[in-house]
This record gives structure tokens, sequence and C-alpha cells, in this order.
């Protein structure tokens, strides 16, 4: 009995068109979590003292936080343990800190007491006295003498701010009981409603951390001896609506269990996050049509496939962004950056091994080309993939801060730019190259014609690798004026690395930086580092400073430039850094490890070391350029050098792939010459995607904010760096470590020249 075979293109495209149809349902249904970075708003981080207090500790106070940032109002508010004893409070809207860090902090226990007797005004300040007595200044600073505390904060059982519009009242606080408090707290107001309504013992004092936040009356309709019954009373006052909020706030969030202290604090205006995301979504929309653009130059049908390919990518990354409820931030854009680019290189690199697999004439159809470059690209793509993936997941789990963040973006854009290129892109290439009318102009598919880079490196036949070690000498010779620029003039690490204070500032005529340290320096504060980071922004970093210093700060800028609105603000812990110093460079070292030791698996143990070297050459050149430069070196600049190390791995995976293929078919061949086969072999895919990549990186250069724009220059330096070290420095390297590399390159079978029409692949040889 013949069954019929299933078409399995037919099945891929069913599973292409679910996968697009869900991210699409997603995406419309389901928005991505933007960061603090990019919708502006307050990220205090906080640690719970002493250190020791235990995960226990720090969950109780993360709920009586969370009680007390839920009265405060706050839309969508994000309130996470970070770690044992780390406390990452997120309230966007909010640009005016102090508020929300006072009310956080308080950490001492709530009581409520009767009151003895105006005290002595020498007594102010707080003092205990017989019995736990207590003397201290109510709301207008008149000092109360106090009894012992009569209920705590575990007695209350929530409290809210109301606004009384029928009797024109105006905003009151309603205070609710527990059941073991209510009996308490009624005898406690049904003695005090014994004294006359002048007399102090009238009054019930509530205090907090030894400040008393409010002295209400227990109102004259309430008969001596029968007190307030019900387990709920009603605070009155000439409250305005913050007043109200506050107290009810403080009220209700009870005490902390253990004290906690800030460790680093972050305001981001909302202009400033609307205008990273404007500066990003057009530069990330030029960069892309310029891109596009190029790969349909030179890819033609194929190319143009693969765009639309391209956007549906970004398409499953936002949907997953969204599903896993993760948050977009700016860094994290940079891991969206370089999955794109690995998007757009595992295109290149299928495409290009289609032409040479038509070239070689042993595919005579389009179609079958494109499927055989898809099988001689697979290990390539698999392998970059897969090492890229190592670091991220290494990032997320041991790194922390915009590192982490970093992490989640790539693995995220890493997966989806797998589904982008071997999914979504061959289905539609596939289907359009087997078309009778584009069967009539095969060359309108991109894919029968080799490309002006492989046709003029026929034509010459370059023996680059001919003598090596010249090579890995002028690398040394970067890397010696990489690390002279580090000796002599040293990083500028940001506030996240050092700890202390930086401010944004946006003024409305231009500052020069020189004039606005000098200034700061006569105003008493002479310690800081002052950039320009646009026409009218001026930022200053400093060590933490007093709010008095920080108004000196403001001021100072504010006289200079004309009207002067404050962006940006951050604090960071010294504590704070050295951990997030500490931790990045860990996940480096270890992703480093991972990638060496799955590519000595993958390939030789010669290889793989060539590989994490080309890496480390590229990090160190890009620092040393940073250094050289004077740009800040912060977790954007961080999150830019993993970039560059991702592109760097792809190239020196996608060279020693060829490598590893040729000397699988020719083992008599020199390694010298099979290595610069595979070098001629791979760069028309280096050039193209070069290309794909420096488009976008210009357009985020020119168009994009001043973070944004040192993020690009940092790509755009690691880009050239990383192709140039994977062919000579990488490729060298293993020549030299290799013990046959040294025979000479006329021993064993003499290699013809290069030309188009080889057996597998072009360049190749017959």
């Amino acid at each position: 009995m013949l069954k019929r075979r299933k078409n399995p293109l037919r099945v891929r495209a069913l599973l292409a068109l679910a996968v697009i149809v869900g991210s699409l349902a997603i995406a419309l249904t389901t928005p991505v979590r933007l960061g603090l970075d990019l919708r502006g708003g307050t990220q205090i981080t906080l640690e719970t003292r002493p250190a020791d207090a235990g995960r226990e500790a720090t969950d109780r106070t993360l709920e009586v936080l969370r009680g007390r940032v839920d009265a405060l109002g706050v839309a969508e508010p994000t309130l996470v343990r970070s770690g044992d004893h780390r406390i990452l409070v997120e309230l966007p809207g909010v640009h005016d800190p102090k508020q929300a860090a006072d009310v956080l902090g308080r950490t001492a226990q709530l009581t409520v007491h009767s009151v003895l007797a105006d005290g002595d005004r020498a007594e102010e300040s707080g003092g205990s006295a017989e019995d736990g007595e207590l003397t201290l200044p109510d709301e207008s600073g008149r000092p109360l003498r106090l009894t012992a505390p009569q209920l705590t904060g575990r007695d209350v059982e929530g409290a809210d701010a109301r606004f009384d519009q029928e009797s024109g009242a105006g905003w009151h606080v309603t205070v609710d009981f527990t059941e073991a408090g209510r009996g308490r707290w009624a005898q406690l107001t049904a003695q005090a409603a014994c004294h006359q309504a002048d007399d102090p013992r009238r009054r019930i004092a509530i205090v907090l951390d030894d400040k008393i936040i409010s002295a209400p009356q227990v109102a004259p309709s309430v008969p001596c001896g029968a007190g307030i019954q019900g387990g709920t009373t009603q605070i009155n006052g000439s409250f305005d609506d913050a007043e109200a909020r506050e107290l009810a706030l403080l009220v209700a969030g009870g005490a902390l269990p253990t004290p906690v202290e800030t460790v680093e604090q972050r305001v981001v205006g909302a202009t400033l996050g609307e205008s990273a995301i404007r500066a990003a979504a057009w530069a990330a929309v030029v960069g892309t049509a310029l891109t596009a653009l190029f790969i349909i130059a030179v890819y033609r049908l194929a190319g143009l496939l693969a765009t639309a390919a391209l956007a549906c990518y970004g398409l499953i990354s936002y949907a997953a962004l969204a599903a896993l409820g993760a948050t977009l931030t700016l860094p994290g854009l940079a891991g969206f950056v370089l999955a794109l680019g690995m998007a757009v290189d595992a295109n290149v690199l299928i495409f290009e091994r289609a032409r040479e697999e038509h070239t070689a004439r042993v595919r005579p159809s389009p179609r079958s080309a494109l499927r055989a470059g898809y099988r001689g690209a697979l290990s390539a793509i698999a392998d970059s993939n897969i090492t890229t993936l190592i670091a991220a997941a290494l990032l997320f789990f041991l790194a922390s801060g915009p590192v982490r963040g970093f992490g989640v973006t790539l693995g995220i854009g890493v997966l989806a730019s797998m589904v982008s290129a071997l999914l979504i892109t061959q289905v539609l290439v596939e289907y359009a190259v087997g078309r009778s009318w584009l069967l009539r102009r095969p060359r309108l598919t991109g894919i029968t014609h080799t490309g002006w880079v492989r046709d003029r490196l026929v034509r010459r036949d370059p023996f680059l690798m001919r003598r090596p070690r010249r090579w890995l000498a002028a690398s040394t010779v970067l890397l010696v004026l990489a690390g002279a620029g580090i000796v002599t003039r040293g990083l500028a690490f940001g506030v996240e690395f050092t700890g202390g204070r930086l401010m944004e500032y946006s003024t409305a005529s231009p500052v020069s930086p020189d004039r606005a340290r000098e200034a700061l320096a006569d105003a008493g504060i002479p310690r800081t580092t002052v950039q320009s980071s646009g026409p009218t922004s001026l930022t200053v970093r400093t060590d933490a400073l007093t709010p008095a210093a920080e108004a000196t700060v403001t001021d100072t800028v504010a006289g200079l430039g004309g009207e002067t609105r404050k962006v940006r603000d951050e604090l960071i812990g010294p504590s704070l850094g050295d951990e997030l110093r500490r931790n990045a460079l860990i996940a480096l070292s270890l992703a480093l490890l991972a990638q060496l030791g799955y590519l000595a698996v993958r390939f030789q143990w010669r290889f793989a070391t060539a590989a994490v070297v080309a890496l480390a050459h590229d990090a160190v050149l890009v620092v040393g350029a940073f250094a050289w430069l004077g740009k800040p070196v912060d977790g954007v600049f961080l999150a830019a050098l993993l970039t560059v190390v991702g592109y760097s791995v792809n190239d020196s995976v996608v060279l020693f792939d060829r490598v590893r293929e040729f000397r699988a078919r020719d083992r008599t061949t020199p390694l010298p010459r099979l290595t610069n086969r595979a070098i001629l072999g791979t760069l028309p895919r280096t050039v193209n995607t070069g290309m794909g990549a420096l488009l976008i990186l210009a357009a985020l250069f020119v168009l994009a904010d001043a973070t944004l724009t040192d993020f690009a220059l940092a790509l755009l330096i690691g880009l050239t760096v990383g192709t140039y070290s994977s062919v000579f420095t990488a490729a060298p390297l293993t020549l030299v470590l290799s013990p046959r590399s040294g025979r000479r390159p006329g021993s064993g079978r003499e290699e013809r020249p290069l030309r188009s029409g080889g057996r597998t692949g072009s360049p190749s040889v017959r």
C-alpha cells in the first residue's frame, strides 16, 4: 500500500507560521516591562543589617516594604530580593527619592503611648525616664511626657487615608486594630477621655523611630470610661492628601524586622528615558533599513526574504521578553544588537555556502545549492550560538546589575535568531527559489553568482599565512599600545564600579566641563569629575554627598548654565561597586573558560586556545582605546565589551569550522595552506556580516544619545579588532601551536592557484 510522503517544507512552513502567530498574539496582549533607565523613576537597593541577618529576615523585611510601597500609590512598583540580604525596589515615576528612601528606611517599632503631661523643654531631644517613660516633641515641637508603650505595630491591622466629601472635613486617616489590640485601644482612649479638652493627657501619641508622627486628641464625643469601641478609629487633622497618605503608610507599614541601609540609589528623569527610547528607536530603524538594503543588494531575492525573517526575529524576541516578564534596560539592548548581528551572520553564512555549492557545479539548481548551504553552515552556526549561550547563562547566574540584564536579553536574542535563520528564512527562500519563473532568471535568487569579494580573492589568491609570526608580532604591538593607554591614562570607572554619586544635568546653555569643575572646587566640592554628555548636558561624578552638598552642586551648575534640570541621579555604595566589579569579572572569566572547554571538545585545544586568546586580545584593545579616549568604563561599556567578545568568538568559530572541514578531506596539504584557504573561503561572509553590523552601529553612533553613542563606539572598535583578530591573531596562533605547521609550503602535495569551480566550495582546488 502506497503512503503519501510528508512534505518537509510544508511541515517547516506550518511550524514557522505557528511561531509567528504565537509571537504576534503575545506581543499584542502583553507589554514588555521597561527598566527605569528607559521609562524614568527611582531604583533603590537596600541591604539588611547585620549582614548575617539571613534570608528569612530579608523576606519578612520585603513584605513590610511591599506594604509601605503599595501605600505610596506608585504605579507598577517592583520589589524583589537580590541574594540573601539585598532588596531591589523600583518606583516608576518617582523622581524625588528622598521621600521614598526616608519611608523605606524607617526601622523602629511602631508604638502607641498615653500622654502624661507637657514635658520639660530641656528634654526635647528625647530620653528615657523611670518605668519606660519618654519625653518627645510632638508635630509642632511641643515636648510631651509619655508612658511606656501601650500598643505596638503588631496590634495594628491596617490604615488608610480617606477624603470625607460629605462633611467637607477634608482628609483623615482610618486605623484598624487587630482582635488583640481592640481592647487595649478602648482602654487607652477611655482613660484619655476623662480629661479636659485642653489637657495634654487627653492626647494619644503614635511614635515611630523615636519620633511622634501623630498625637491626636480623643474627640469630645467619646465618653469617659467607655473609650472607642469596635476596633476602628479615625485620626482627623489639617492634613493634605500627601500628609494623610504618608501617615497611613507609616502606621500600616509597622516596623522592619531588621535595619536596612541604602547601598544604591538611581534616579532617571522621564524625559531622559523617553529621549533614550526615541533615539534608540530611530537608530534601530535607520540602521536596520540600511542593513536590509545592503543584504538585498548583495543577495537579491534571498536577501529580501532574509530581511523579512529578521523582522520576525524582532517580533519573536519581543514576545519572548514579554512572556518571561523580563525587564528591558539600556544595557540589555546590547544583547539584542549582538543577537541581531548573529541572525544576519547566520543568513550570510548560509547564502555564501550555497554560492560555493552552486559554483562548484555539483548542485545544478538554486534549491539544491541552498539545501547544501544549510547543511554545510549548520555546524558553524550551532557552535557559535552554543558558545554564546554558555556565556549568556553564566552571566545571568553569576553576575548582577546591568551585566545580568545583558545575559537575559542575549540568551533570548540568540534563540530567536536561530529560529529566524534556520526556520523562517529557510522556508521563505527555499519556497521562492523553486518557482518556475525564477528558474529562468537564476541570478535573481542571489545564489547563482559568487559576488565581487570572492571573485577578487579568486583572481589574486593571496597567501596570508606565509609568515604567521609576523601577524602575531603586529598583534603584540597593538596590545602594548593598549596597555600603555591603560597604565598612563588610567580608566575612568563609572560609579557602578567605584561607588559614589553621579548626577546628570540638562542646562539652558552649554557649560564647559573645566569651568564647572573650577566652580565646584570654589564652592567647596573639589573632588569631582565633570564631563560633557551632550550640547547642553553635564555629568558630575563625585564621592557620596550630603543633602547640603548636593544642593550646592545643583546651584553651582544652575549658576553657570541658566535654567537647570536634573535628569539623572545615581548613588552607589562602595561595597556594592566592589561586588558588581567582582561578580562581573568572575562571570566573564568563567564564561571564557566554559567557551574554551566547549571549543576544545568541538575542535582541538590549539583552536580553542587561539579563540580565547583572540577574545582577550579584542577585550584589551577595546579597553585600551577607551583609556586613550578618556571614555567612561561603566555598565553600558561592560555590556558593549561582552558584545565584542560575542562577535569575536563567532568569527573564530566560523573560520575554525572551515579549517576542520578542509583537514577532514585533505590530510596531505600543509596546515598553513589549508588555513589560508579557509580564510579566503570565509572572508566574503566576514566582509558582508561586518558591513551589516557596521551600518547598524554607525546609525547608533550618529543618532543615539550620549550613553548609546559610547556603546556604539565600543562596538565599532570591537568589530574592527574582532575581524582582524580572527584572521591575523587566532589563525596564526593555531599555526604556531601546531607541531606540523612548520613544514615548508612545498612539502606534500602542491596546490594549484585558487579559482572558481572546485570540487567542494569556492575558493577551491582541483
